[in-house]
C-alpha cells in the first residue's frame, strides 16, 4: 500500500489532500510512522525522530495514528488478497507476498491478476496499491518500490538482469548502514558489481553467506511464500521500519507482541497450549520456534516467559542477525477453565493483574497501560 497510514487519513480528512501529513507521535520521543508523499519532498521519512521531521517540514500536519483502525482496513485489503490465491505471506498491515502460480489457469496471467487486485483495493477503500510481478518474492519486492505511487511492475525472467543491474546495492535486502561502506570501498556500487564480484574481497562482508549475497544480486531467489497464521492460532506481530538487531530491544517488541497476543486470547476466552514465535531476518529468511505449554494458560507472564526464552535461544544460535519481523502467536486453543481451590498463588496473582489490566485498557483504551517489560530503557539522570 501507498504511505498506508498517511493514506488512510487523506482519505477519511478531504481537508488533508495535498498537504505534507505525518502519522505519528508528537511527544520528545515521538517517531513518525508514516509519512504521505508530499512530506517525503522535504525529506521525512518513517522511522524518523518527530522532532527531525517537524525541522525539515514545520508546516507538516502531525495526527496520532490509529492502529485499532488501520487494521480494519488492512482486513478489507487482505480479503482481496484471499480471492485470488491462499498463499499470502503478510508482512505488515499494508504489505504482503501473493504467490499467484497456480491461481492463472482459473484467473488468467499474473499481470492481469495483479490490475485486478489493484482495481479491487481501490474499489473497497479508495486507497491505491504498488504491485511488483516476479519470478521471485526477491524481485517482486524490489518492482514493488520502482513505481510508487500507484505502480505496477512487470518483471520476466529474460529482463531479470536489464532491471536490478543498475540498481544501487543498498537497495538489496540486507544491505545496512554497516554493510554499504565496506562495499562501496570495494568498489561495488549495483547489483552488477555485486553479482561479478570477487567472492574472495566479499568473503571478509558476507563470510559463509557471500556465495547468497552475489546470487541475489542477480536476482536468484527461492525462497517460498509462506502462508500467514491459520485460523487455529492467535497472533500477533510487526514489521519493523528499519531493520534491528539489538537484542535488548528485539525482547522489549517482543514482550509487547506477547501482551498483545496474550489480550485476544483473553478477550476470547480462551487459554493455549502452545507459544510460536515468529522471526523474519533482513533477507526475508522466515523461522518459527514454539513450545508446549501444560497445563494451558492465558496469563500474560507465562507467554511472555515462553516467546523470550524462544526469542533468546534463536539469537544464541544467530548472534549479530538483523531482523525485519517478529510474531507471538499462540495455538492449541482451548476454553479458559475456572480457577480451583488449590490453584498456585502465582497463577491467582497473574490473573487477577491481567483482569485489572484489561479492564482498565478496555475502558480507557489500550495505551492506558503498558507493561514495564515493554518500556525502553531510560538513562540516568545526573544532577
Amino acid at each position: 500500500m501507498d504511505a498506508f497510514y498517511a493514506s488512510i487519513e487523506q482519505r477519511d480528512r478531504p481537508e488533508l489532500k495535498d498537504k505534507p501529513v505525518i502519522v505519528g507521535g508528537t511527544g520528545n520521543r515521538g517517531v513518525v510512522a508514516a509519512a504521505n508523499y508530499e512530506v517525503r519532498k522535504y525529506g521525512v521519512h518513517s522511522a524518523m525522530p518527530m522532532r527531525e521531521a517537524l525541522q525539515l517540514c514545520p508546516q507538516a500536519i502531525c495526527i496520532q495514528p490509529r492502529i485499532g483502525y488501520y487494521q480494519s482496513v488492512s482486513k478489507q485489503i487482505f480479503k482481496v488478497f484471499h480471492e485470488f490465491t491462499p498463499l499470502v505471506e503478510g508482512l505488515s498491515l499494508d504489505e504482503a507476498f501473493l504467490d499467484v502460480t497456480h491461481s492463472q489457469s482459473a484467473l488468467g496471467e499474473a499481470e492481469h491478476i495483479a490490475r485486478r487486485i489493484k482495481h479491487l483495493i481501490r474499489e473497497s477503500t479508495q486507497l491505491t496499491a504498488s504491485v511488483g510481478v516476479a519470478p521471485n518474492k526477491l524481485i517482486a519486492k524490489i518492482a514493488s518500490d520502482m513505481r510508487k505511487p500507484d505502480g505496477l511492475m512487470v518483471v520476466r525472467e529474460a529482463e531479470v538482469h536489464a532491471v536490478l543491474d543498475p540498481l544501487p546495492v543498498s537497495r538489496l535486502f540486507g544491505i545496512g548502514k554497516k554493510t554499504l561502506p565496506r562495499l562501496q570501498a570495494l568498489g561495488i556500487h549495483t547489483f552488477r558489481d555485486l553479482r561479478l564480484g570477487n567472492e574472495h574481497q566479499l568473503e571478509p562482508i558476507f563470510g559463509h553467506y557471500t556465495a547468497q549475497a552475489q546470487a541475489r544480486a542477480g536476482g536468484t531467489d527461492d525462497r517460498p511464500v509462506v502462508a500467514d497464521w491459520d485460523e487455529k492460532q492467535i497472533s500477533s506481530e510487526t514489521t519493523f521500519d528499519t531493520d534491528i538487531d539489538d537484542s535488548r530491544r528485539l525482547h522489549r517488541e517482543l514482550n509487547a507482541l506477547a501482551d498483545r497476543t496474550a489480550t485476544r486470547l483473553r478477550a476470547k476466552q480462551l487459554q493455549a497450549g502452545c507459544v510460536i514465535v515468529k522471526i523474519r531476518r533482513s533477507d526475508f529468511t522466515t523461522y518459527t520456534r514454539q513450545q508446549q505449554l501444560s497445563p494451558p494458560t492465558q496469563e500474560t507472564p507465562i507467554i511472555f516467559n515462553t516467546a523470550n526464552s524462544l526469542l533468546r535461544d534463536w539469537l544464541h544460535q544467530h548472534p549479530n542477525t538483523d531482523l525485519r519481523l517478529l510474531g507471538v502467536g499462540v495455538s492449541n486453543l482451548s476454553e479458559a477453565t475456572q480457577l480451583e481451590l488449590f490453584t498456585a498463588s502465582q497463577t491467582i496473582r497473574n490473573r487477577s493483574l491481567d483482569s485489572t489490566v484489561d479492564r482498565i485498557r478496555e475502558k480507557f483504551g489500550s495505551v492506558a497501560l503498558t507493561r514495564g517489560d515493554i518500556l525502553p530503557a531510560q538513562k540516568p539522570i545526573k544532577r
